[in-house]
């Protein structure tokens, strides 16, 4: 099945099993906004916990807190979002689309990438186990092609990206011959410069309102709460800040379902560090992050790093981790090493002095920061999409099951009566009742059991318990496996530990 009709079936299932609803849905939705559902809502909090977590929980020196959408003006005018928080949009003329422009070279580039890796595809098919793929790929001359392409306009887009030389983009696009996915056409206008915030007014009177905007990242909620932080918590450096929060950007190419929205989630972590210590952290921050999203069990080979080339202004080193995503490997958190600009800007911005005084050195300093900013929204989407499965069973029945980690999955346990009487509703209410304190579990007596096994599967839920009538006289329930759906008989007693054992965060956060 090609992966984009992959991507479509998790959409739809996003939907159809309460995970993700268009905003708005009776009204036909608003453009790229979405409401989390019943069991996205679970999942949601569940990735939250797990990064708040392991950074509260199992670092010392790191704090969180939870600072406010709205901000004084003069925050936005410091951090530069005022002047240069903007990308690259082109108009197609005849389907009157808008595309940033940045975004269709990076989906040309991708478009090589994906050729290559069809030869590639092709020749281990045809070669089997004695395919050498290293060699392969040094000496077709068909791979040769498309990778000489490839880095070109690699270098060409990187050069254009880096000197915000807005004609040369356009230059690259009509080059390349990139048509808009609407009209077929190459009708493009000049690149121009959008600025992403979103403005509003704060103020009884529209005379006496004052414009704010909501904002586009939670750092700078940090940044200007470092001192509170600092002094209150008697923080020694290295230390770090953590929250997880809101953010809003006007994005005119949204897409991908929950990839690219207006509304979105961040988790971010500030670690102030000594200055000319900042490039070691940042070795350190990386490898500490992928460990973070290996622990999920998604496979080392879904996850690759990507060093920026263009860096941002205030940055001396920057890269993203990827994750395999059906439309390819996407950003899910980005590792940067900020230097001591934010503090910097904002010291002269507000005449507040913002230093860090080192008794160790008898010195002080203005720290610099190594950020780890990772998207909650795309983080939820990198998991749909690696646990949704079709799979085949015996008799030509087909599945479709979410594999979740266990310690994200919404629902832990699923507690089941065979059937609605004999005194089974009853024991599994019981079972419910002792269990729902320790996990979210849910009760099903509808239909067959293995119609509610598949209900089950759909949602996630790793776990599910059947009460029959032995259950009355050996105190002993089914328990049932959602991946390999194999089943155990397991004394009620027992339940509790065995599932704390296999369903905890706990269990997830001893794996990094």
């Amino acid at each position: 099945m090609a992966q984009e009709d992959v991507f479509k079936k998790i959409v739809s299932h996003c939907k159809e099993y309460g995970f993700v609803f268009p905003s708005s849905d009776i009204y036909d939705g608003l453009g790229a906004v979405y409401d989390y559902g019943q069991n996205g809502v679970e999942l949601k909090n569940n990735i939250k916990q797990y990064w708040w977590q392991s950074m509260v929980l199992l670092h010392e020196n790191i704090v969180g807190i939870d600072s406010a959408i709205f901000m004084h003006p003069t925050v936005w005018k410091a951090s530069g979002h005022v002047d240069a928080f903007n990308d690259p949009l082109i108009d197609n003329r005849d389907s009157k689309k808008r595309y940033r422009a940045d975004v269709l070279i990076e989906d040309q580039i991708a478009k090589y990438e994906e050729k290559i890796e069809k030869e590639v595809a092709k020749a281990r098919k045809r070669f089997g186990d004695s395919f050498d793929e290293a060699q392969y790929r040094a000496t077709s001359p068909r791979v040769a092609e498309q990778q000489k392409k490839r880095d070109a306009l690699h270098e060409r887009y990187s050069q254009a990206m880096n000197a915000m030389d807005l004609a040369e983009l356009k230059q690259i696009i009509l080059d390349e011959e990139i048509v808009c996915p609407i009209s077929g056409t190459r009708n493009w206008t000049d690149v121009r410069q959008f600025n992403l915030m979103f403005k509003t007014e704060v103020g009884s009177t529209a005379d006496g309102a004052s414009t704010i905007y909501l904002r586009p990242e939670t750092a700078q909620g940090i940044f200007v709460n470092y001192l509170n932080v600092q002094k209150t918590g008697r923080m020694k450096i290295p230390f770090g800040i953590a929250q997880i929060g809101k953010a809003f950007r006007n994005e005119i190419v949204a897409r991908q379902f929950i990839f690219r929205m207006r509304e979105f989630e961040q988790m971010e972590m500030q670690f102030f560090v000594k200055p000319g210590t900042e490039l070691e952290w940042f070795d350190k921050w990386k490898q500490t992050r992928l460990a973070w999203h290996k622990a999920l069990g998604f496979g080392d080979e879904n996850y690759r790093f990507h060093d920026h080339e263009k860096l941002a202004h205030y940055a001396n080193a920057a890269s993203d981790i990827e994750f395999h995503m059906p439309f390819g490997f996407k950003e899910v958190e980005g590792i940067h090493s900020r230097t001591n600009f934010d503090l910097s800007q904002h010291a002269k911005f507000s005449g507040r002095k913002i230093e860090y005084f080192d008794p160790e050195t008898n010195e002080s300093y203005t720290p610099y920061v190594i950020e780890t900013s990772i998207g909650v929204d795309r983080m939820f989407l990198s998991v749909m999409c690696h646990s949704y499965q079709e799979e085949k069973l015996e008799g030509g029945d087909t599945r479709v099951v979410l594999k979740l980690p266990a310690a994200l999955a919404p629902t832990k346990l699923a507690v089941m009566p065979l059937v609605k009487k004999d005194g089974l509703p009853e024991k599994a209410r019981e079972i419910m009742d002792d269990l729902k304190f320790h996990f979210n579990c849910k009760y099903d007596e509808k239909d067959s059991i293995g119609k509610r096994y598949r209900r089950q599967d759909a949602v996630g839920t790793p776990f599910c318990i059947t009460i029959d009538h032995d259950t009355l006289q050996d105190g002993c329930v089914t328990l049932r496996d959602r991946d390999t759906m194999e089943q155990q008989r397991v004394a009620i007693a027992d339940l509790r530990g065995l599932l704390e054992e296999r369903v905890s965060l706990t269990s997830l956060l001893k794996k990094i």
